[in-house]
Parts: C-alpha cells; sequence; structure tokens
C-alpha cells in the first residue's frame, strides 16, 4: 500500500466526529492491507512507531527537513516501515549523523502531505481519533470477528497489532494463539472517578469496598518457585523487588497471577509518599540497602489466574474469595456493604490510615484489562484528575531560569487530542521546577521565547477546588486553584482523564449542587 493512501486515511478519521464513520474508514483500508503491512499500518492509525523510540529529537527533525518535498506520492507503507528499522537500530560513535541523514533521505521522498504525517508520527503527535477500542472494531469489522474476540485476544497479548494480523489473515482461529502466558503481562486494569460514595451506591447498589493505595501498581506471576514483578508499564522489575518475590514465592500455588500494588510503610505502618516508594524502582539501585531504608509490602487486590484457570470472566466477588485463600494476608482491607453509613465509616477509616481513599467495585465486575470501566470506581476525597502537559511558560522572579508554569489538557474521548483547561504553577518544589525544566526541554517540539510547546506525553496529577465554565480555554472549563501533586510517569497520556470526566464534575456540581469534600 502506499504511503499516501493511509496518511488519507489517517486525516480523514481525524476530520470525522462520528465513532461508526471511524470505525467503517479504518476497516476498509485494513481490509486493502497486504499481510506485512498490517502491523505497521495498525500501530501507526493508533498514533505510534513499531519501532518505539527511534532516537530522534525535535533538533534532528528539523535539521532533516530542509529538502523540497517530492512532487508526488511514490513511498509505500514497507519501505517506510523498513527506514524506521534502520534508523532506530542505529547505534555507537556517529549514530546520531546516520540516524538524521536515513531520516532527511525518508523525508526527501515524501510529499508535503506524507511528510506533515510522518514528522507527527515520529514526534508523537499524530492525533487522529483511532484509540484502542476504535481500532479494534475496526479490525473486528475488517476482519468479521466478534469485537469481544479481538479485545480479548488484545488483552491478552498487550499489543493490538499481531492480532490484527492474526485476524485479518486467519480470521476467528487465528486468535486462538492468543492466551495469558505466565511471565508475559497484560494490561492492568483501570478506574474511573466517582464524585462520592453516594454516586457509587446509586450505581451498583452493593459494593466491593478496598483501600485505595498510592503505591506502586505491580502485577506479579508465578510458575513453581520462579517469581517475576511488572510495572504498570509492564516492565520488569523483578530484580528491584526481592522480598516481593520471597513473599509471593510461599504462596500455595504452583502458577499463580495477581495484582495489586507495593507501598514503603512507616514504622507504625502508615503509607510513605508515593515518590518515597518509586524509589525504589529507579534505573541504578543498590537493592539490598534500599531494601533495608525502605522495605515494600505488597497489597493484593485480583487474582487473574490460578494453577493453570484463567479467571477474567470469573465475577470480581469470586475472584475475591479466591484471592483471600490463597494469600489472605495480603489482601487489601476490603469490605461488602450497600449501606452508606458503613460505607462513610470505611472511607473514614482508610483516610485515618493515611491511604487515598477507596475504590469501589461492583461484585459481578469481570476483568478487562487495559479498560477504564464503571466496574471499579476511584473516590477520593479531594478532587485529583490525571492530565497531560501540552505546554510550559518560562518562570520570572525566583523562578527565572526555570520552566514553571505547565498547562493542562485533558484527552477527547472520540478523537484523542488533549484539549487545554488550564494553566497552574502551584505546588511545585525546587526539586521539581528542576525535574520538569529538564524533562520539558527533552519534550519540546516548540519555543516563542516564552511558551515551550511539548510533546504530549507527560502526565501530572493535579487537585483542585472545583470546575467552572470558562470561555478562556478550548474546552470551554477551567480547574478551580489547580495545583500540582505529582508527575506520573507509571501512566502513558492515554490514560489521562478526559474533557467528559471533567465535564460530569462541573454538570454533578451545576445540577446538585456537587461540593468536593
Amino acid at each position: 500500500m502506499r504511503l499516501a493512501d493511509l496518511e488519507d486515511t489517517s486525516r480523514t478519521i481525524a476530520a470525522t466526529a462520528s465513532r461508526s464513520a471511524k470505525i467503517e474508514r479504518l476497516a476498509r483500508l485494513l481490509d486493502a492491507l497486504a499481510p506485512d503491512e498490517i502491523e505497521t499500518a495498525v500501530a501507526w492509525l493508533s498514533g505510534g512507531l513499531r519501532q518505539g523510540r527511534i532516537g530522534l529529537g525535535p533538533a534532528a527533525l528539523h535539521a532533516a527537513d530542509d529538502a523540497p518535498p517530492a512532487p508526488g506520492p511514490s513511498l509505500t507503507v514497507s519501505e517506510v516501515d523498513s527506514a524506521f528499522t534502520a534508523i532506530a537500530s542505529q547505534s555507537g560513535a556517529g549514530s546520531s549523523a546516520r540516524r538524521a541523514a536515513l531520516l532527511r533521505g525518508l523525508l526527501a521522498r515524501a510529499t508535503d502531505a506524507e511528510r506533515r504525517f510522518l514528522m507527527r508520527l515520529v514526534t508523537g503527535e499524530l492525533r487522529q481519533g483511532a484509540l484502542a477500542g476504535v481500532m479494534e472494531e475496526a479490525v473486528a469489522a475488517a476482519s468479521r470477528v466478534p469485537p469481544d474476540a479481538i479485545r480479548r485476544a488484545a488483552m491478552l497479548n498487550g499489543d493490538l497489532a499481531p492480532v490484527a494480523r492474526a485476524a485479518l489473515t486467519e480470521g476467528a482461529a487465528g486468535l486462538e494463539r492468543f492466551r495469558l502466558e505466565l511471565f508475559r503481562p497484560v494490561q492492568p486494569m483501570l478506574a474511573q472517578p466517582a464524585a462520592d460514595l453516594d454516586e457509587a451506591l446509586a450505581r451498583h447498589g452493593t459494593l466491593a469496598l478496598e483501600y485505595k493505595l498510592d503505591g506502586a501498581r505491580v502485577q506479579v506471576h508465578k510458575s513453581d518457585d520462579t517469581v517475576r514483578v511488572f510495572t504498570r508499564g509492564l516492565n520488569d522489575v523483578t530484580a528491584a523487588v526481592p522480598e516481593l518475590v520471597e513473599r509471593v514465592r510461599t504462596l500455595p500455588a504452583r502458577t499463580l497471577v495477581l495484582d495489586g500494588e507495593a507501598l514503603a510503610l512507616r514504622p507504625d505502618g502508615t503509607p510513605h509518599p508515593f515518590q518515597v516508594t518509586m524509589r525504589r524502582f529507579g534505573r541504578r539501585l543498590d537493592v539490598e540497602r534500599t531494601r533495608a531504608e525502605l522495605p515494600l509490602t505488597p497489597f493484593f487486590f485480583d487474582v487473574l489466574h490460578v494453577d493453570g484457570d484463567d479467571l477474567f470472566t470469573v465475577p470480581a466477588g469470586r475472584r475475591a474469595e479466591l484471592l483471600h485463600g490463597l494469600a489472605g494476608g495480603l489482601q487489601v482491607p476490603r469490605i461488602v456493604t450497600a449501606d452508606a453509613a458503613e460505607a462513610d465509616a470505611f472511607l473514614s477509616q482508610a483516610l485515618a490510615r493515611g491511604h487515598e481513599g477507596l475504590m469501589a467495585k461492583a461484585p459481578d465486575a469481570l476483568y478487562e484489562a487495559g479498560r477504564r470501566g464503571s466496574g471499579w470506581l476511584k473516590i477520593k476525597p479531594a478532587h485529583t484528575l490525571d492530565l497531560v502537559v501540552l505546554a510550559v511558560e518560562r518562570g520570572n522572579g525566583r523562578r527565572s531560569g526555570w520552566l514553571s508554569n505547565i498547562h493542562l489538557g485533558a484527552r477527547e474521548a472520540a478523537t484523542g487530542a488533549f484539549v487545554m483547561l488550564g494553566k497552574t504553577f502551584k505546588g511545585m518544589t525546587d526539586a521539581m521546577l528542576a525535574w520538569q525544566t529538564q524533562r520539558f526541554r527533552e519534550l519540546a517540539v516548540a519555543d516563542d521565547g516564552y511558551v515551550v510547546h511539548v510533546r504530549p506525553e507527560q502526565v501530572v496529577e493535579v487537585a483542585f477546588n472545583d470546575v467552572q465554565e470558562s470561555p478562556q480555554y478550548p474546552a470551554g472549563m477551567a480547574l478551580r486553584f489547580a495545583r500540582v501533586l505529582r508527575y506520573r510517569d507509571d501512566k502513558r497520556a492515554e490514560e489521562a482523564d478526559t474533557v467528559e470526566t471533567v465535564r460530569a464534575i462541573l454538570e454533578g456540581r451545576t445540577a446538585k449542587g456537587f461540593r468536593p469534600r
């Protein structure tokens, strides 16, 4: 397939608001791909490179974009993918110059439209509304395989692209090989925010309530004496957390997959701040020393596999019973109730012990990996959102020399674009200012001398008092008294909260006199 055809589809779906129209257009393109083009096209249309990061920063991209565009399209998808593979493979002395030369050669063969597409693809700014759910449905439509089968295979594989190739070339039979594999982590299930316990009880009636821990999300796989630990981002951190390995190795199951959190606790049993816990997951560690200083305690809240049986389709209540039988001493504190007074008392207990709030889970919820479903709700006494930094302003006065005031964006569910809904410089320590100055220089894509625009990759957790209507920002809303709590390196931009979530908070306040706790 020609790159021009894929670029045209990308541009069309970016301009299309209708979800069904996006799916139809994507399905037509998928149906026309050669087998060896499928994985590349699915990655690109989802906004990323198959090769991941390829070592090209803004300066290299700008320097390579100096030749006139080609008069007509000639590049194919396979040729461009091969060029990116060659760029990514460069290493050692002179590799930066070789990468730039390869990119310059590629861009010289691209038309103006193709060049803009490739530049946005490399910088991570290709936001075209083909998020995972839309792409999964498009693959289902093109392959004539039920969407649930596509979603399940993608959940178990952790990457939609190979699943798409199997479905499009082999049909439903090709998906049978995608099963949970021990030591291959799956995407974790996510939660939606709820305004308060009343909203959660109104949605589900009887709820399983658990302490919401502010630790490091971990997924632990066990096979006999072999135990490996993975982060929320699916990175293997086994070597950094030997005490977790030791605890899970003793559990009474031959094969096991657990979902939970690891926390560093103070002597009185209350948790250290998140940033303290995350010291245990640094790149260069003296593991024995840091273990002695900050021992980790695991708290598990779900079990996904036991002794050969996958449990994704087992109701949450039954999974909790199995978890209690296997690891009751390591299970997160939990009650099941439909009583508002009992629920509120449990929330107060969680807060008194230093935790963030509660998770409210429907007892019949299935485990939907990678999805932010209403089966799991998170309840915090202070409003917080996970947003994406879109730009940052140069500081002045005491903050001169630092990048200070950040522009906050929420994700638009239909398009995947990020929409600005405010700025903040509050809550930033000197250490945070120093860190973010370096980080945002690395992510910079444009600089007008005052505002540095950055690739929308860095997630930040902000607290705020309220949401108000505001014509000043593109979202039509603004956060009141927003302040930075922490940067979330454990979250991807695709996991940020949505404009719809923010609007629901606004409308709830307006319609029902809502006020944050």
